[in-house]
This record gives C-alpha cells, sequence and structure tokens, in this order.
C-alpha cells in the first residue's frame, strides 16, 4: 500500500518527520480549541489487524475471545481520555487497482505456501515473522466493533480515500493507520499504528509539512511526487528511466541514503527546480513522458485530491480524463439524510473549513504560484501559522496551512460529484432497495450484497489453505452453491433467477491465475410460493415474514427438508447446525472428530473467560 520506498525514507532519512506525540495531551489541546466538540480519531481499520490480533498460536485462527478482549480494551483506552473512534473498512477493490490487487494476492499466495511448508517439515506452527492474518479476521472485526457500540463504516471506494475525507471534513484529530498514502493527502495529521503505545497512548506522527520541507516541496506537490515514484494507481516500472535521468542529473546525493532514497530525493528536486519553473509556461505532458499513459497519470494524482481539492498540476482540460468515479459518500445510514447529517461528506460541508479553497480564498492568498517564492518559503506555508507551530506537533495547526494552489487554475472541482444511483449502471433497477443495500454496505451492517446488486463483482482474498492438499477443496468451491442462491435472491426481485446475468468472481484458490474472473450464475432455489422479494425481506416487520426469512436461509444452504430437526435446537446453534450440516455434505473428507471439535468450541467456549482461556491454552503447551 501507499508510495513505493516513502516508508522506508523517511524512517531512514527523514527521521525527523516523525514526531513522537500522546494523545491524551492532543485530545486536551482539541478540547480547549474546540469547545463541546469532541476529539476524534478516524482509523484504518485495516492497517490495524496485525496490531490487534496478537496471539502467538495463529495458524488455526480462533482466540475470539481473547481477541474481543484487545478490541475492548483498545476502545476502552481511547473512550477514557475523551477520544471518540470512527473505525473505516475495505469495502471494494477499485477497477484501476484490480491489477495491483491481484499482484498482492499472488504473492500472498507464496506467502502461505512457505507457512504450510514450514508447517510440514518442523510439525509445528510457525512464529509471528512469518504471520498472516487468519481468514476472516476483518469481517468478524466489524461486527466486534459494532458490538462495542462503535461506529463502522465500511466503504464504497478506495478506503483510504474516504479515511482521508472523512478526516478533513469532520476535522479529526487524525488519522490512526500505516499507509504513506496518508502522508500525501492533504488532511488531518496522520499518526502510526504500528508505533502505538497503547499504555501511554503515545505514537509517531508523521507530518507532511516537515517531509515537505525536507524535500523542498509544497503539499499540492505530493500527489505529483507520489505518481512519479509510483504507487496503487500508477505502476512503478512507468516512470523507471525518468527516475533514473532525475539521479543521474541530482548533484547532492547523500552517503547515509540507501538507492532509493536518493531517487527520491533526486525526484523532489526535479519537481522543484525543473518543472516548477516551467509551470504554467508548459504543459506536464511535455515535461515528463508520460505518453499513452497520460490518462492514466493524470487519474493517479486525481485519486489524493479530496472533496473540494483542486491541483495545480492538472490542467483544465484533463479534468475528463482524472474523474475516477470518486463518490461523494455519506456516512449517514440513511442515504436521503446527507444534508442534513453533521457527518456528511456533502462538499458544502466544506465551506465552513479552514482549508476550503475557492477561488476567491484563491486570490487573497496565491501560495506557491511563483517559483521563486520558494527560496523564502520552502514549505509552501503561510508564515504566521510556521510561527505558530515550528514543530509541526500540534494536529490542530494543520487547519492553518493552505493548499498551495494555482490562481488561474479555477476548473470545477472533478471530485465534486453526487453519488446518484441513478447515474450508475447497476444490475439492480430497483432504486429504493439499492439504497438500503447502500446504506447496509456504508454501514458495515452487510457484506458484499452492494457490491453484487450494483455491479456485479465480488471479490474474497487469501485464506489459509494448502494447495498441495488435494482432499480439503477451497472454501471457494465449497460455499458456490450457497453464493449463486443468493445470486438469485439478490439479483432476480422476485422473478425468475434463472434469467440473471452471471456474477463476476474474484476470489482465490489454487490454480486460479486471477487473469480474469469466473463467471458465476446465479442458481433458482425452490420455495413455496416462489422466491420473495428483497423489499419483504428486509422492508416487511410482520411477524409471518420472520417465518419466511428462516426458509429462505435454509434455501440458500440447500436445507429446507432439515427444517423441523434445525427448529428442535436452541435458537444460538441453529446456524450453527445448518452450516455444520452442510459443509459435512459438501466436504466428504470431514470426519467425526472434526465434527466433535466444531461443537465442542461452541458448547464449551461460552462459559470461559478470555483469561481463563489463556491460562488453559499454557497449561495444554506444558503438558505436552
Amino acid at each position: 500500500m501507499g508510495v513505493r520506498g516513502l516508508q522506508g525514507f523517511v524512517a531512514s532519512s527523514c527521521p525527523h518527520v516523525c514526531t513522537a506525540v500522546n494523545f491524551k495531551e492532543l485530545a486536551e489541546q482539541h478540547q480547549s480549541k474546540h469547545p463541546g466538540c469532541t476529539p476524534t480519531i478516524v482509523v484504518d481499520a485495516m492497517c490495524c489487524l496485525r496490531y490487534w490480533y496478537t496471539p502467538e498460536s495463529w495458524v488455526c485462527g480462533g482466540q475470539w475471545k481473547e481477541y474481543f478482549s484487545v478490541l475492548r480494551d483498545f476502545v476502552r483506552t481511547f473512550t477514557d481520555v475523551g477520544i471518540k473512534l470512527v473505525f473505516f473498512f475495505d469495502g471494494m477493490v477499485e477497477k484501476e487497482k484490480r491489477d495491483v490487487w491481484v499482484k498482492r494476492r499472488l504473492k500472498n499466495n507464496r506467502e502461505i505456501a512457505r507457512i504450510f511448508h514450514y508447517i510440514k517439515t518442523h510439525r509445528e506452527q510457525p512464529s509471528r515473522s512469518m504471520f498472516f492474518i487468519p481468514s476472516g479476521l476483518a469481517v468478524f472485526t466489524r461486527f466486534a466493533l459494532k458490538a462495542l457500540g462503535q461506529e463502522t463504516l465500511c466503504s464504497l471506494q478506495e478506503a483510504d480515500y474516504e479515511v482521508a475525507s472523512y478526516g478533513l471534513q469532520n476535522s479529526c484529530l487524525g488519522i490512526l493507520g500505516e499507509d504513506t498514502d496518508y502522508l500525501i493527502y492533504d488532511s488531518c495529521p496522520y499518526f502510526s499504528i504500528s508505533e502505538l503505545c497503547l499504555d501511554s497512548l503515545s505514537t509517531v506522527m508523521l507530518c507532511r509539512e516537515k517531509l515537505c520541507a525536507s524535500l523542498g516541496l509544497c503539499l499540492a506537490d505530493l500527489p505529483l511526487l507520489a505518481c512519479l515514484l509510483g504507487n496503487d494507481v500508477v505502476p512503478e516500472g512507468m516512470f523507471e528511466t525518468f527516475r533514473y535521468k532525475c539521479l543521474s542529473f541530482y548533484t547532492s546525493v547523500k552517503e547515509n541514503c540507501d538507492r532509493r532514497g536518493n531517487v527520491i530525493l533526486a525526484v523532489a528536486d526535479h519537481i522543484a527546480k525543473v518543472l516548477r519553473l516551467y509551470q504554467g509556461e508548459k504543459k506536464l505532458e511535455e515535461m515528463l513522458p508520460l505518453g499513452p499513459n497520460k490518462a492514466l497519470f493524470y487519474k493517479g494524482m486525481a485519486s489524493y485530491l479530496l472533496p473540494g481539492q483542486k491541483s495545480p498540476w492538472i490542467p483544465p482540460k484533463a479534468k475528463a480524463i482524472t474523474t475516477l468515479d470518486k463518490q461523494i459518500v455519506s456516512v449517514s445510514s440513511d442515504p436521503e439524510s446527507k444534508q442534513e447529517s453533521p457527518e456528511s461528506s456533502d462538499p458544502e460541508s466544506k465551506q465552513e473549513s479552514p482549508e476550503s479553497t475557492d477561488s476567491g480564498s484563491k486570490q487573497e492568498s496565491p501560495v506557491c504560484t511563483d517559483p521563486e517564492s520558494k527560496q523564502e518559503s520552502p514549505m509552501c506555508t503561510d508564515p504566521e501559522s510556521k510561527q505558530e507551530d515550528p514543530m509541526c506537533t500540534d494536529p490542530e495547526s494543520k487547519q492553518e496551512v493552505p493548499m498551495c494552489t494555482d490562481p488561474e487554475f479555477k476548473e470545477e472541482d472533478p471530485m465534486n460529484m453526487e453519488p446518484e444511483i441513478k447515474r450508475q449502471v447497476t444490475m439492480v433497477s430497483d432504486t429504493e432497495i439499492l439504497k438500503v443495500a447502500r446504506a447496509q454496505h456504508v454501514q458495515a451492517e452487510s457484506y458484499l450484497v452492494y457490491n453484487i446488486m450494483a455491479s456485479g463483482e465480488i471479490e474474497c482474498s487469501n485464506t489459509l489453505e494448502d494447495a498441495l492438499d488435494q482432499a480439503l477443496p477451497s472454501q471457494a468451491f465449497v460455499y458456490r452453491p450457497v453464493r449463486q442462491r443468493v445470486y438469485s435472491l439478490l439479483l432476480a426481485d422476485g422473478h425468475d433467477g434463472a434469467s440473471c446475468p452471471p456474477v463476476q468472481e474474484w476470489f482465490v484458490y489454487s490454480g486460479n491465475p486471477l487473469t480474469h474472473p469466473d463467471l458465476v450464475r446465479p442458481l433458482q432455489m425452490s420455495l413455496p410460493g416462489g422466491t420473495p422479494s428483497l423489499k419483504l425481506l428486509w422492508l416487511n416487520h410482520e411477524p409471518e415474514t420472520q417465518a419466511r426469512r428462516v426458509e429462505v436461509l435454509l434455501a440458500c444452504f440447500d436445507l429446507s427438508s432439515s427444517r423441523e430437526e434445525l427448529q428442535a435446537v436452541e435458537s444460538p446453534f441453529q446456524g450453527l447446525c445448518c452450516l455444520l450440516t452442510y459443509l459435512f455434505v459438501q466436504v466428504d473428507t470431514l470426519c467425526l472428530e472434526d465434527l466433535h471439535a466444531f461443537i465442542a468450541q461452541a458448547l464449551c467456549l461460552p462459559g470461559k473467560s478470555a483469561g481463563h482461556l489463556a491460562d488453559l491454552q499454557t497449561e495444554v503447551l506444558l503438558s505436552e
């Protein structure tokens, strides 16, 4: 994730960019400046999974109670000092980043193969040095956080974009994560989750202004730098020759920097001394070897522009190609309440923000438009704000730093587009039910449903499966019949499911090169009275509708004939029995001992505390 090589460069060559901070102190400063406003940290939850999941015994997953206890302590520690947390999870993969997603999945396959090779060779699980996040952890974490009463959101586009947008538009205390893209976004301060000490609530803040000062750039140059170095939109190899030329002409090579660090310094120097010198006189494509990749390059830069922001490096004529189908995402559970919600990401709310970049404010403060002005202000910031905060340790000072803009650049904001569902080509034509699905998706109350209904495309990342074990089929195939029936339910809208178009599945399994999606056709269910509509199942609250929902659930697992037997089981265990019955029908290599293990876990563990289970695990290890 993020910009190639930037994390290592900051750590080794620009350590002053990282400033030790204490969240309790920052919260107190925030409250003194904003009385009655709760200090809020927006958390990139996907970056935090490794921090939260700490058990040494991780290969088999599990340790749910211990994990839930870690999450509870994490939330409580921040809440005790008056800090509100808002958690964001990835909700989809953007088409522009599908190739990157595929490369990472294939790389993960190689790592998983190493894990199973170690297990077979040493007859024990590997240490945390080979740690791989247990299957399904991200999905389960969403519901755990919701159970803890936390605001948990799922993205409708690239999650880091929504995290940065939310942080900026809601004047948040900062962003907590581990992604160098947060150094590029012109948003609220960025804090490292890997450096967090929960006991003292201290961590490291990575300061954009200090990074700019080190590189001789201004804030608006950072997206350009990120794309020239390579990120998730612009492939690293696209500018390899250009970076080599920059390095060959760079005269200030630092001996204490590795080659990658000197490349970053050389490219930044080229931006400051060459590109900015001719800015306004020459088009960017005349100064850079963009060739046929011009549209991709401008899209890469535009991907860092948050609602209401513009870039002096993107010309007005490039507006058509910079639109990345970004949606101004409302985090309200009611899609119609965007304009009234204080947490709305409606771009109109930007007018009250001190970072608003309307044309009027630009004319009054044409920052960093004169190439010579860089010598006087290498950080490209307001001198008054620099005097007030030379160390950039106060997150609130970020709001006083105006964005570097070109006063002649007054094109309409390409990111300022309303997310009207009717403008999208969707698999479902019923806009009412589509809005309900969208709201449930944003509020993390469902998973994958909206993506299926909106685009007919879903993905499933790597799971801990041994590619060389032919006895156990991949979960991608085990659960495919269930998914096919769910597709019919979601896309048929109460009509014949056989007429539904196929769904594009990007599922990781052994032998799948992921060069293209699997086209999986919906499978019509056999239900008395036909398949009910989603309006009935989702919006009808009559008592008899609940019985209808149970019928549909059993039909999805092809267990309609087992309804009476399942009803005889206590309600908390009906879902488990439904799942186990389905698994043992689909996978004939599962044995009685496997069934006993599942049942024992469900029956014996609920009454045990997390501490007791940890002690129990220790006793088992000692007995061996």
